[in-house]
Parts: C-alpha cells; sequence; structure tokens
C-alpha cells in the first residue's frame, strides 16, 4: 500500500513522521470506499496488518456493534456534507479485544464534491478509564458524602481524590491542567449585614451559579471552605480557563444579588486566582493549589472583583 495519494511521492521524510507518530494516518477515496493508505503502526494498536485494511467494510466490521449504526451513521451524513468531524468508538483488536478509537477526519472536496477522507486514529483508551473512574467517583459522592452539606456541590474532601487522579492523568497525558480557586469578596459583611441564614442562601447561590459555568463532564466544581469554591478544568489551556473564569464573573453579575457593605460595588462580586500548568515528574499537586491560592490573593490586593491569570511552573 503506497503513502503517494496521501502526501507528495518524494516526500519520504513526511511519511517518516507520519509513521513514527502514536497517530494514525489514514485516506479512504470517496468514489471507491477503499483504503488508499493507512499507517503501519496500526498493527502495533490493533493487530490488523495495514494490507487487511481494503475497504470502508472492514473499518466496519471492526467497530463493537454497540457503536457500529452511530458512528457509521454519523461519519457518512458529515462526510456528504463535507464537513469534518471526529467520533469515538470501540475497535476490535485481531484478538477480540476492543480499544477505544477516536477518528480526526478531514473532507477534502473538488469543484464542490467529496474526493476523499483524510485523517488520524488516536488511542483513547486511557481517557475513556479515566471518565470511567470519574463517574465511579461521582457515584461515591452519592454513597459516600462527599458532598458539601449546603451547597449541594462537591465538598473538599471530594475535590483531594479527584485531584489525585486528575494530576496523575495530566502527567501521564502531558496536556495542560487548569485550576481556579474563587473567593466572594467581603463575604463576612455579608453575613454582618444580612445575617447567616441569608449568609446561607447566597452561598448555594452561587454555587448553583458557578455550576452553570461547566462545558464538560470531567470539570469539575467544589466548595472549597467557607465562601471558597475551586474549578478544576483537566486537558484545558491558559485561554479556556480564561473564558471559563470570565463566565464565572459574567453568571455571577447576572444575578444582581444585593450587597451594601462590599468596599467594591453595591452587588456580590467575586476575586478568583485562575493557574495552568503542564505536570512534571514528580511535582506535587500541593504547591500547584498553593501557587493558585497566591494569585486568588493577588486578586484581592488588586481591588477585588477580579481575576488574576499566570501559567504555574510546578
Amino acid at each position: 500500500m503506497s503513502i503517494e495519494p496521501l502526501i507528495e511521492p518524494d516526500s519520504a521524510v513526511y511519511k517518516t513522521l507520519l509513521e513514527s507518530t502514536n497517530a494514525i494516518p489514514w485516506r479512504i477515496d470517496w468514489a471507491t470506499m477503499t483504503f488508499s493508505y493507512i499507517g503501519p503502526q496500526i498493527e502495533a494498536l490493533l493487530g490488523w496488518t495495514p494490507k487487511s485494511w481494503a475497504t470502508v467494510d472492514d473499518w466496519v466490521e471492526r467497530m463493537h456493534p454497540d457503536d457500529r449504526e452511530y458512528v457509521v451513521n454519523f461519519c457518512v451524513s458529515q462526510s456528504r456534507a463535507g464537513v469534518d468531524h471526529e467520533a469515538d468508538y470501540r475497535a476490535r483488536t485481531a484478538s477480540g479485544e476492543y480499544v477505544w478509537i477516536r477518528d480526526v477526519v478531514h473532507v477534502e472536496r473538488k469543484d464542490g464534491e467529496v474526493q476523499a477522507l483524510i485523517g488520524f486514529m488516536f488511542d483513547i483508551s486511557e481517557r475513556k478509564k479515566t471518565e470511567v473512574h470519574l463517574i465511579r467517583l461521582q457515584k461515591q459522592l452519592e454513597e459516600y458524602s462527599f458532598q458539601d452539606g449546603l451547597t449541594g456541590i462537591a465538598n473538599r474532601r471530594m475535590f483531594d481524590t479527584v485531584l489525585a487522579r486528575e494530576w496523575a492523568s495530566a502527567q501521564r497525558s502531558q496536556l495542560p491542567l487548569s485550576l481556579i480557586l474563587l473567593d466572594i469578596d467581603y463575604f463576612k459583611q455579608y453575613n454582618d449585614l444580612y445575617g447567616h441564614i441569608k449568609g446561607d442562601e447566597c452561598l448555594k447561590q452561587v454555587a448553583s451559579t458557578l455550576s452553570r459555568a461547566a462545558n464538560r463532564p470531567r470539570d469539575f466544581i467544589a466548595r472549597f471552605g467557607g465562601e471558597e469554591f475551586v474549578w478544576l478544568l483537566p486537558e484545558t489551556d491558559a485561554e479556556s480557563a480564561r473564558r471559563v473564569a470570565e463566565r464565572c464573573l459574567h453568571l455571577i453579575r447576572q444575578q444582581q444579588i444585593e450587597h451594601g457593605h462590599s468596599a467594591v460595588s453595591n452587588l456580590l462580586t467575586l476575586s478568583l486566582g485562575v493557574g495552568t500548568c503542564t505536570v512534571k515528574p514528580g511535582s506535587a499537586a500541593l504547591a500547584f493549589v498553593e501557587a493558585v491560592d497566591k494569585l486568588l490573593y493577588q486578586a484581592k490586593r488588586n481591588g477585588r472583583m477580579r481575576a488574576e491569570f499566570a501559567d504555574v511552573e510546578d
């Protein structure tokens, strides 16, 4: 099977690069629905030789029966529409086991007509294991009361558990991990003015509001203690973490919670510390949390009702 349909014939260096990465490149000719190329890495991952990938039927038949209908229908519809897309599914190995795969697909068009599909397969088994583990942790939240009794969100104990897991995952994947620490500005003065019952209602409203800023299943929020909350954002770079922080500030402003004894506003506000790191071997999660905590206090020193951002060297 030749690399020529995928890259230029004289680009041997590009072929070497494609075939030395963990991502598995492939190309399907749309008119014939045949593989014109698939990287040799496929054999190490699934056990099937590149020559055994002749048509799309081979791809379909090696997919878990429970995933097959949805994934095939989705990919075909997106390809016909000329839309780049991605799909997760379980692929059967030559030994009969299953591996979680993510296919990232680019639709190649010419004069408005689909010519070919070009993509990469990625092994996402570890990520899926993490997601399954997170579901188990969520069940433990109910079973072992890893839940804050007042606000209904996770408590500090649950945060410590999830942080340990995500820290280990980030170290393996070398994908960025972000953390946001949030504090209600002048909350003691709020309690003094409105009373502790009203203060408890305020904490519940803030927790509910912040929870709506979640974008993905693994985004995790907890009550850190008192009037402080924490957001853990796996596989999230600094710019994405900034957007989450800005959304938190925006959502709280929208609530229009009166605060007559605040020194910065007549409405309830937040201060935030936002840090992002790439986890190095042997580094400690606690040091990262402490660095983000310093950013939070920097936001307070700089006038509150704001966020401070930094890339953190753990």
